[in-house]
């Protein structure tokens, strides 16, 4: 009987590294490691020391080992997916400048605002030829606030990278990325397949200090350092693959793109609230980000800053538990604590109305749940559009809606999703796509296969998900909270101001 394969796939979220080891041949998860690491900052900043990831990184994989009770000369490959957009400025050796500024950092937004006005046609033109108009969350905004308060960190910088990008060089030496995640910097456009010149002439950056570009994330383009090999309890020399952002790993997770599913809508619900699809079109329109898939295909997404934690810190002042809310009625809570990104209020507080003697905790509670919820699905509609789909044709129970993230696991999440959307449920049971698509592209870096191939071969064996009905949409939440958003967007005020 043949030895058994296995691969590791490495999810470095904004809060923890989270490793998964998975059967070569069938993808069944043998155990998953899971070690945190610490975000800092206030009023817009957050920043994570990216040594910190690599020291969580190697703790997951260290817990995931013994778990397994896996020998490690039965790994073959090992893949990162990460945290798109953040900066990582490093020195001549290698080593951060300071601390990286994360997706969620909204401190670039007037640097975000002065780039859109920067080319001639505007937030348009950089749709088209990156894939999505200047946000504080992409990393050409980041750069540009960085090159303008901290000018010596900026002069210092001998490399940029991506949070993944970073990982992958401590494991392999090789400085490389991918498509899908090179596609979150700005500076990539996905319209040629290259870092853009004008744009770096823009932002002061020079290519030389940007890694490759591998065709795809399940490119192997290195093997493990001996150095990386023993931080990791790992042997020396098995295959590492370029690895890709987050949402792109969750994807090949999940079998889209490629000869996969197509235009199939997803819905996470982690720190952040995203939704997204693969499709064959490339999105070209200021609303999304046009991302580029790690595949070839390409994943337009909408990213909203505040889901799980904000509705978590919601309950946490109500003194509540997650799952006791109850609809909020004419209550309309827009949960913006960090600012928000979709819409694109990098200023905005939270919004709190339409409160009666007669309300409870418990309909505030479910009023924040609908207004993260509402945000979201909102987002979704433009993401159906620019895959060529009508969001309000007739019979939306074709497409069914693909549910995961923490709050996938959330009864309080999944039946306010359901009354809101309208749509179907499908939630997979393997709660680690992120880092199940991860090994998967660890698979085909060791195996020289394609990812998405190699996770759709791996869903044969995989428990079915769960398949929850459409119910009646409840239209006059929606249109209520709808409003809200509508009018706190037509009332956006200049960035750093605050709104609501």
């Amino acid at each position: 009987m043949p030895a058994q394969a296995v691969v590791i796939g490495v999810d470095s979220s904004t809060q923890s590294a989270k490793a998964v080891f998975a059967d070569a041949a069938t993808g069944r998860t043998l155990a998953v490691g899971r070690a945190a690491h610490e975000v800092t900052g206030a009023a817009g900043a957050r920043e994570s020391d990216p040594e910190g990831w690599w020291r969580a990184l190697c703790e997951a994989v260290a817990r995931g080992l013994k778990e397994s009770g896996v020998r490690p000369s039965a790994v073959t490959g090992i893949a990162v997916a990460g945290q798109q957009h953040g900066l990582v400025v490093l020195d001549a050796r290698g080593r951060p400048v300071r601390p990286a500024l994360l997706w969620n950092d909204t401190r670039a937004a007037p640097q975000a605002a002065a780039l859109a006005r920067a080319l001639p046609g505007g937030a348009r033109e950089w749709a088209e030829r990156t894939g999505s108009a200047p946000v504080a969350a992409l990393t050409a905004a980041k750069w540009r606030w960085l090159t303008e308060r901290e000018p010596r960190a900026a002069a210092a910088a001998a490399a940029v990278r991506l949070p993944h990008d970073y990982l992958t060089e401590k494991l392999s030496g090789v400085a490389a990325t991918d498509p899908g995640d090179a596609s979150g910097t700005g500076w990539y456009a996905t319209a040629t397949g290259r870092y853009d010149p004008e744009i770096l002439g823009l932002i002061g950056l020079d290519a030389r200090l940007l890694p490759g570009v591998a065709p795809t994330g399940g490119t192997r383009i290195g093997s493990l350092l001996p150095a990386a090999a023993g931080a990791l309890g790992l042997p020396a020399g098995i295959a590492v693959a370029a690895g890709t952002g987050d949402n792109m790993a969750a994807a090949v997770g999940l079998g889209l793109g490629g000869t996969g599913l197509l235009d199939h809508p997803v819905l996470s619900l982690g720190t952040s609230g995203t939704v997204y699809a693969a499709t064959r079109a490339r999105p070209a329109t200021p609303a999304l980000s046009g991302f580029a898939a790690t595949d070839g295909t390409y994943l337009p997404l909408a990213c909203t800053l505040n889901c799980t934690l904000a509705v978590d810190r919601i309950a946490a002042l109500l003194g509540l538990g997650r799952d006791t809310a109850e609809a909020g009625r004419e209550i309309v809570l827009l949960p913006y604590l960090d600012g928000e990104r979709t819409p694109d209020l990098p200023g905005a507080a939270g919004l709190l109305t339409g409160l009666r003697h007669t309300t409870t905790r418990q309909q505030i509670l479910g009023a924040a749940y609908e207004g993260a919820v509402v945000t979201v699905l909102r987002a979704l509609d433009e993401v159906l559009t620019a895959c060529g789909l009508d969001p309000a044709a007739p019979g939306p129970a074709a497409r069914p809606l693909r549910l995961i993230g923490g709050g996938a696991r959330g009864r309080s999440w999944v039946e306010t999703v359901r009354r809101l959307s309208g749509r179907p449920l499908l939630i997979p049971a393997d709660a680690d796509l992120t880092a199940l698509g991860a090994a998967a592209l660890a698979a085909a870096a060791a195996s020289t296969t394609d990812p998405v191939t190699v996770a759709r071969a791996w869903s044969t064996f995989a428990p079915p998900p769960v398949e929850l009905p459409a119910t009646d949409r409840d239209t006059e939440t929606w249109e209520r909270v709808s409003s809200a958003v509508d009018a706190l967007t037509r009332e956006k005020r200049d960035p750093g101001t605050g709104a609501g």
